[in-house]
């Protein structure tokens, strides 16, 4: 008998994305046919070897209404010739398209939403935009079956603001073996600095990674590593030049999962220190977190709420006092100075790993995926 077949799509190039890697996979062992489907951007690295079929498509756009609506076109003709017994939308970016096609064969649709997309700060201070997505939210959360969300705090929103089922899986990763497969002499990092990182496809602005650069002013013998992508990439780079802090910082660009755990390995400290200044970033629970506990390194984080219960329940780490450049540099300082609370947090980290893994939250999702498999 034939597989069932489910199509993924995502707004990304299909190249680092843990959450929609993680989420095919269980579909893949599940004895579905997985097919993913995102958009390729001018750099986009080869597509990664994957038991699933992926298909990136060629846009004339890349931003703005355009982009979106061209997005949304392309996916939904795509979606047209291409049946399938599931479809599941990551993000509200890719909820229409997929909305529509479910309309009109009535194909089962799962909508997973990776953040609170109506309040980012790209959206809420643009009132007509903010208005076209929530527009569309309103007019086909209510209607959905069933949600998923990456923490209890947003499943809780939307299911109040929706009165839909609303599912929490977090953005953990799979429990692997902690080998330390390198050293710092063999990625060219020095063996006499205190190593920080801080890592993830979303380093944008409001972030914390101004602050951060500038608190290297007030560091010794710090060595800072940003890792990723995000839009304000360019500026932090002008802003590390224009500070004289070229010498306390290095840049690198995304890297394959397992590539970027031979950096976290090497740090001591792992930074999350988004700033609260709207609601996504409230809310915000971020792959960067679990990244640094799986890795065994001590977490110096911002103090918003679902980041906090993690640190404060698992003790893996501090909590900032503030953003401010002087104020961030002293939390970073103090805690690099307390060589036992180090160890301490490390310890803990490994513990950690234990419960937060995707081994033990994937199980939250499977009921929902084999219904459709009957």
């Amino acid at each position: 008998m034939a597989k069932k077949r489910v199509i993924v799509s995502v707004i990304n190039d299909l190249s680092t994305d843990q959450r929609v890697n993680r989420s095919c996979g269980l579909l893949f062992e599940m004895g579905y046919e997985v097919w993913l489907v995102g958009r390729i951007l001018p750099h986009s690295p080869p597509l990664p070897s994957h038991p699933w079929k992926m298909h990136r498509m060629h846009l004339l756009f890349r931003r703005g209404a355009l982009f979106y609506a061209e997005f949304n076109l392309r996916l939904f003709l795509y979606l047209i010739f291409h049946p399938a017994d599931l479809l599941l939308a990551n993000d509200l970016d890719t909820l229409l398209a997929n909305y529509l096609i479910h309309l009109l064969r009535k194909t089962p649709l799962v909508y997973d939403s990776h953040e609170f997309f109506t309040e980012t700060p790209e959206v809420i201070h643009r009132p007509l935009v903010r208005g076209i997505w929530l527009t569309i939210e309103r007019s086909i959360l209510p209607r959905l079956e069933i949600m998923i969300t990456v923490n209890q705090s947003l499943a809780d929103i939307f299911h109040h603001k929706y009165k839909i089922p609303v599912v929490s899986s977090r953005n953990v990763p799979e429990l692997k073996p902690l080998e330390v497969k390198t050293d710092r002499t063999s990625l060219s990092l020095p063996d006499d600095k205190n190593i920080l990182i801080l890592q993830g496809s979303g380093i944008n602005i409001h972030r914390g990674a101004e602050e951060l650069i500038a608190s290297l002013r007030f560091l010794d013998n710090v060595l800072l590593l940003i890792i990723g992508g995000g839009d304000v990439m360019p500026q932090l780079k002008i802003m590390a030049n224009n500070l004289h802090v070229n010498d306390k910082i290095q840049f690198f660009d995304r890297m394959p999962a397992e590539e970027l755990q031979n950096y976290t390995m090497m740090a001591d400290i792992g930074l999350s220190i988004d700033k609260d200044i709207c609601p996504n970033y409230h809310f915000s629970l971020p792959n960067k977190l679990f990244d640094y506990i799986h890795a065994g390194l001590p977490v110096l984080a911002s103090p918003l709420p679902e980041i906090r219960k993690i640190v404060e329940h698992y003790q893996v780490g501090r909590i900032i006092h503030g953003h401010e450049p002087e104020i961030l540099a002293n939390d970073i300082q103090s805690m690099l100075d307390d060589k036992a609370a180090l160890n301490f947090y490390r310890h803990n980290c490994l513990k950690a790993r234990d419960k937060l893994n995707w081994e033990n939250e994937k199980q939250i999702l499977i009921p929902i995926y084999a219904k459709y498999l009957e």
